[in-house]
């Protein structure tokens, strides 16, 4: 229990009533800290404890709050959830003001992990101050661990943290329904009644797949009839992810679904695993164990074609009995084969039809941002969470690039950084119709991903294949700078690229562009919710152009189309909005927050001086240290295969610095500098882990601490056609990896998204002078959106095409 002299007691004791009295809420003006936010979603119970509230999403959030003595758990009350869908409140933010209400909990004692002492509040106002990394920062100077802080006492209560306003046992993650979350899923096996169920397995007889299946298909049943207590051996052959169903109209503790597909010498079936063993047992369960069954069930295939069976594991009714056995227990004749795989190179994939089933190994050389898409269901539960990744295994000069979606790996997903070898099975292939040469490959059900750094390799039986040992012989001959050179993490990408032509645009679309008024778009981007990624259509005019570097803005190189471009866009005839802005994101009812942007607003008149110098294009590459252990890295990831990876020498991974310059201009444009997230890192092999972090969900604001590749970039201010708003957009021509061929003007820039790789680029002030091509001319503008959190939304112009008249 907390002490009576903390915060918490002296003002949350004032809305405990009277008998016979209605509570009343209590403002504590004391700034608290949030150390945990978790989510989880409502059941049909759940609107009792919002009586006021209009329950529009499926997610309530449980938010763990600390005044320094002690820790709270409370419900936010539903109309502050947009605080944590775009990331305004955190773990580390800083809150004020806050109002408390107490209420019925859910959980009530006799649920597991409830307390019956338990003091139930929801939090129905809070005033957001600071940021998490500000916090971080004071952490980092002396303050608390996070350590610290999980050791203090709790206000009310004891024990588990269970949800409070729904009947359910686990926790979601914050930022998708796929992956686990919480300490309650188990990496051991139970361990419950273990010898017993060794005592009955040698007692019961056993029964295979067929025996299964005919007894089953044929009415007959026998063996397959009600709680089946034979024991059935099997391999694990794939492995799905998690499968959510939790729904606010029906009340199950604990909703999750797996399904396994497993063979024996007589066939294969799927075993769904329902419920609380998924919990028990899903992190345990890997393809190519080999599981002993009893207690379950067979029941019709609900997705198959044609009539079959799967085998259906619950904790109840029956409870089901699950092992798993080391290969020296099963008898020879009896021992399922090993799980197939089949590994294709980059090579033999381009010639493959679209859908391919296929395993690829290969040496991650970018390792993409953490983002989210919409179902397409449309609804806010159904954000799929996904990242970009290129594979090299040096079978041709294309390597594999794969949209891979969360697989219940949550903790490989964090070691997914450039120079691991990276296994993916069960992928399938993608081939836009409309755009050959723009294959990538995706998740399926079944999809796994397996680094090195956890020990993947050396369990698989996959080492031992002739695909994968002809990519090892290929890797050792990699030299780890000229890898690293072209390593890149983070930043923004976009495959497959958007078309060249409006016209190929439009058939793809089937002529519906959608195209949005200035306002609208403004509205669409304060929608979005935390890493949601959107593209949207634009038709505008453009009015300015810069050049700058990150760090640098206040010397820029810029073109406007008049003068009344440069004046501030409150005094301009046209309304104006920038997506990074802070007022952007934030509605009129909410306190509008400090102006961050005295620092660029502020500036100095200084002379626009082109230069008359061409400026090579600077490459995408970071340029490495020479060091006299070419290969250690490489060889170390391939040891894994072998056995488990040994401690890696860490190297130095200082980039060049680039020391061409450039001129600054009389009266700097209003541009908010670019977010750190937009530009992709050098990688940097000492650092790789806090890359990782800063490019996965929740991450980002730790990016600007490492170097960019490159570090410039151009802003374009678009004046939409339809009502003359001013939107800000990135435009960055040299980040595109494909080979386009052009004539390197504006039009032909915009058109392509990038400059031509058959002559060298136009330098920057080459760029600028050129700009005036661009007045008056209207373009269809494809703009790519990616709120970044909090009243940060980045908008990259990743097409303009001309309107002809």
């Amino acid at each position: 229990m907390a002490a009576d002299g903390c915060i918490f007691h002296r003002t949350l004791t004032r809305s405990r009533a009277a008998p016979n009295q209605a509570s009343s809420p209590v403002v504590c003006r004391q700034v608290l800290r949030v150390l945990d936010v978790r989510r989880y979603s409502r059941d049909q119970g759940s609107t009792v404890y919002f009586p006021q509230a209009v329950l529009s999403g499926e997610d309530l959030y449980d938010v763990t709050l600390t005044d320094g003595d002690c820790r709270l758990q409370v419900t936010l009350d539903p109309g502050l959830n947009r605080l944590v869908e775009r990331r305004v409140l955190q773990p580390g933010s800083a809150v004020c003001n806050a109002t408390f209400t107490p209420s019925l909990s859910a959980q009530l004692p006799e649920c597991p992990g409830a307390s019956a002492d338990r003091d139930s509040y929801r939090l129905v106002s809070v005033q957001v101050r600071g940021s998490a990394d500000e916090e971080e920062e004071e952490e980092e100077r002396g303050g608390r661990s996070q350590e610290d802080w999980g050791a203090l006492p709790w206000f009310g209560s004891s024990g588990p943290l269970v949800p409070l306003r729904a009947s359910r046992s686990v926790f979601l993650p914050l930022w998708n329904n796929v992956d686990y979350s919480g300490e309650a899923w188990r990496e051991a096996p139970p361990t419950e009644d273990r010898e017993e169920e060794e005592e009955e397995e040698g007692r019961q007889t056993s029964v295979t797949v067929r025996e299964l299946r005919d007894c089953f298909l044929s009415g007959r049943r026998g063996v397959a009839r009600g709680a089946v207590q034979h024991q059935l051996i099997v391999r694990i052959i794939n492995k799905s992810h998690l499968m959510y169903y939790g729904r606010p109209d029906r009340n199950c503790e604990c909703p999750y679904k797996a399904v396994l597909q497993v063979c024996d010498r007589t066939g294969s079936v799927c075993v769904v695993l329902w419920n609380s063993v998924c919990v028990s047992w899903y992190r345990r369960l890997q393809p190519g164990d080999i599981i002993s069954l009893r207690r379950y069930r067979v029941k019709q295939h609900y997705q198959a074609d044609v009539d079959d069976i799967e085998v259906s594991v619950n904790s109840r009714n029956p409870a089901a009995q699950i092992s798993v056995l080391p290969e020296s227990s099963v008898s020879p004749e009896d021992l399922p084969p090993a799980p197939p795989y089949s590994f294709y190179n980059s090579q033999e994939l381009l010639e493959r039809p679209q859908g391919t089933l296929c395993d690829v190994i290969g040496l991650l050389t970018f390792s993409g941002r953490s983002e989210r898409v919409r179902s397409k269901d449309g609804r806010g539960a159904g954000l799929l969470q996904y990242r970009w990744l290129r594979l090299e295994d040096g079978s041709s000069d294309q390597p594999f690039t794969v949209k891979l979606f969360s697989t219940s790996q949550p903790e490989t997903h964090l070691k997914l950084h450039p120079l691991s070898v990276v296994v993916c099975t069960r992928l399938k292939s993608v081939r836009p119709d409309l755009r050959p040469g723009s294959f990538y490959l995706t998740n399926t059900t079944y999809t796994q991903v397996y680094c090195t750094g956890l020990g993947h390799h050396s369990q698989m039986s996959y080492r031992r294949l002739q695909q994968v040992r002809r990519f090892l012989r290929w890797l050792r001959g990699q030299e780890d700078q000229q890898v690293l050179r072209r390593a890149l993490i983070g930043g923004f990408f976009i495959h497959p690229p958007p078309p060249v032509s409006l016209e190929t645009l439009m058939k793809e679309r089937r002529g519906e562009l959608g195209f949005l008024q200035g306002a609208e778009l403004q509205r669409e981007l304060e929608r979005l919710c935390y890493r949601e990624r959107r593209t949207f259509f634009l038709q505008a005019t453009v009015a300015m152009v810069t050049y700058s570097r990150r760090g640098q803005e206040d010397r820029c190189l810029f073109w406007t189309d008049r003068p009344s471009s440069l004046s501030s866009p409150s005094s301009s005839s046209s309304s104006s909005f920038s997506p990074t802005s802070p007022s952007s994101v934030i509605s009129a009812s909410s306190p509008r927050p400090a102006d961050t942007s005295s620092s660029w607003k502020s500036r100095k008149r200084r002379k626009l001086l082109l230069s008359e110098t061409p400026n090579k294009r600077r490459p995408l590459l970071a340029v490495q240290p020479e060091n006299n252990n070419r290969t250690e890295i490489l060889f170390e990831a391939s040891m894994e295969f072998l056995e488990n990876a040994a401690d890696e020498d860490e190297e130095d991974d200082d980039d060049e610095e680039d020391s061409s310059s450039f001129t600054t201009a009389p009266l700097p444009p209003m541009f908010p500098p670019i977010a750190t997230e937009t530009l992709p890192m050098s990688f940097d092999y000492h650092h790789r882990e806090e890359q990782a972090a800063a490019v996965a969900m929740g991450g980002g604001a730790k990016a600007g601490s490492f170097d960019s590749a490159p570090s410039d970039y151009y802003t374009v201010r678009l004046r939409a056609l339809s009502d003359g708003l001013l939107v800000h957009a990135v435009f960055l021509p040299h980040l595109s990896p494909a080979p386009l061929h052009h004539a390197n003007t504006w039009t032909s820039i915009l058109s392509h998204g990038a400059f031509s790789s058959a002559t060298p680029p136009p330098s920057p002030a080459d760029l600028i002078a050129m700009a005036p091509q661009l007045a008056n001319q209207r373009l269809v503008c494809v703009l790519e959106a990616c709120h970044l959190g909090g009243a940060r939304t980045e908008l990259v112009l990743s097409r303009g095409f001309h309107l002809k008249d």
